[in-house]
């Protein structure tokens, strides 16, 4: 096996979808606003996205199937079974919807540098992502995915060694503190990594190059290998605009994203950011509605046919609510961080129904989740409430 092929594959696709707009943008905001102080919120996120993406690849490798029909099979009681498929349905559906609207959000932005602003970019962007799903040449996306993760990585890289960082202060970044005036950005940090249609998507597109016969452990590393390169992105991205603290008082624009790249490109910064946010905003546009379809598929028991007319129906519907929403007026950098913050807030009831399944011996049998995994899962889940909890209160607070 070569080596693209042993680490790359699902894993990637999924590390690409967070490496979208929503993380760049999210990203900045952290970095300009607080310099490294919340590094070690990103790497909290880092940690989680690789337990839960594990606990979701490990149950589409067994079952060849997506965790919505994993939901449906483990849960015997009638009652039960509906009220979760309605609660994971609302979830899908709001947070797909918000991250839809991010992410053309996001290629607009990166229109916006390259051309310039034009109130029918969302209609062109979306148009875009109809015709690759309509025709089913998606899939041709995922190797611009790996070289896009691949391209990003070693621009920030670069980047981040150009700028000097102070070491110091970003390895005190990584040490944990009381994230209380900075709640909303800890929770779009989370939001825009752990990602909870991923776990939907890797579940069902991991069977398209991992069989039955692979190796767990080799699923298992190409999983932390992708998910590291993507965190990885997600930090640097951090250093480099953190390292612009004072200089920029706030990101209103693409243009006030491209800066951090100016040490690299110089005045063809603003190009490059703004090809890197159109590449990525298309390229997941596409994940978000296709992953709403899997859950829908595995929900409610219908074919795996991505030509099934209700398969379409779902993917259509997130993208055209991801078009309304763009369109209508709201700053693009608003509806990517309001974005990250609704998939936050929705991830502990994914997660709550990913743990459940993957402790079915009736579904993975001698693979359901060993005591510590459990431990690892159910404390990230506890602190994601916790979050999420504390975040409700405080957007209550404003009425």
């Amino acid at each position: 096996m070569s080596l693209l092929k042993k680490y790359f594959g699902p894993s990637t696709l999924i590390a690409a979808a967070f490496i979208g707009p929503g993380t760049v943008t999210t990203c900045t905001l952290a970095g300009v606003q607080t310099g490294y102080s919340l590094l070690w919120a990103l790497a909290f996120s880092i940690i989680a996205t690789i337990i839960f993406q594990e606990m979701s690849a490990r149950l589409g490798w067994v079952t060849q199937s997506g965790l919505g029909e994993a939901i449906t099979q483990t849960l015997n009681n009638r009652g039960v079974k509906y009220l979760a498929i309605f609660l994971v349905t609302s979830a899908i559906l709001v947070g797909n919807a918000a991250y839809e609207a991010g992410n053309i959000s996001g290629g607009i932005l990166g229109l916006e540098l390259l051309i310039g602003p034009q109130k029918l970019w969302p209609i062109v962007l979306g148009g875009i992502c109809f015709l690759l799903l309509s025709i089913g040449k998606y899939q041709l996306v995922e190797k611009l995915l790996i070289a896009l993760v691949i391209t990003m990585s070693i621009c920030f890289a670069l980047t981040a060694i150009l700028v000097q960082p102070d070491l110091g202060a970003v390895l005190q970044g990584f040490i944990p503190r009381h994230p209380e005036q900075n709640l909303f950005l800890v929770l779009a940090l989370l939001g825009t990594t752990v990602v909870p249609y991923n776990l939907f998507l890797h579940a069902s597109t991991i069977s398209k190059k991992w069989e039955s016969t692979a190796s767990l452990k080799q699923i298992r590393t190409e999983n932390r290998v992708s998910i590291l390169i993507g965190g990885l992105i997600s930090i640097l991205i951090v250093i480099t605009a953190g390292s612009f603290q004072g200089n920029i008082t706030e990101v209103k624009s693409g243009q006030d994203l491209a800066v951090q790249l100016e040490p690299l490109f110089g005045s063809g910064a603003k190009y490059c950011m703004g090809i890197g946010l159109l590449a990525a905003g298309i390229s997941s546009a596409l994940t978000a509605p296709l992953a709403a379809g899997y859950a829908a598929q595995g929900l409610f028991g219908w074919q795996k046919e991505e030509k099934d007319w209700r398969f379409k129906i779902v993917w259509m519907t997130i993208l055209l609510l991801g078009i309304i929403v763009a369109t209508i007026g709201q700053k693009p950098i608003l509806v990517i961080k309001f974005a990250q913050i609704a998939n936050a807030l929705l991830l502990p009831l994914v997660a709550v129904f990913l743990i459940y399944v993957s402790n079915s011996k009736k579904l993975l049998k001698n693979y359901v989740n060993n005591r510590w995994q459990n431990v690892l899962a159910i404390a990230l889940l506890f602190i994601t409430i916790v979050l999420s909890f504390k975040s409700l209160n405080k957007i209550f607070q404003f009425f």
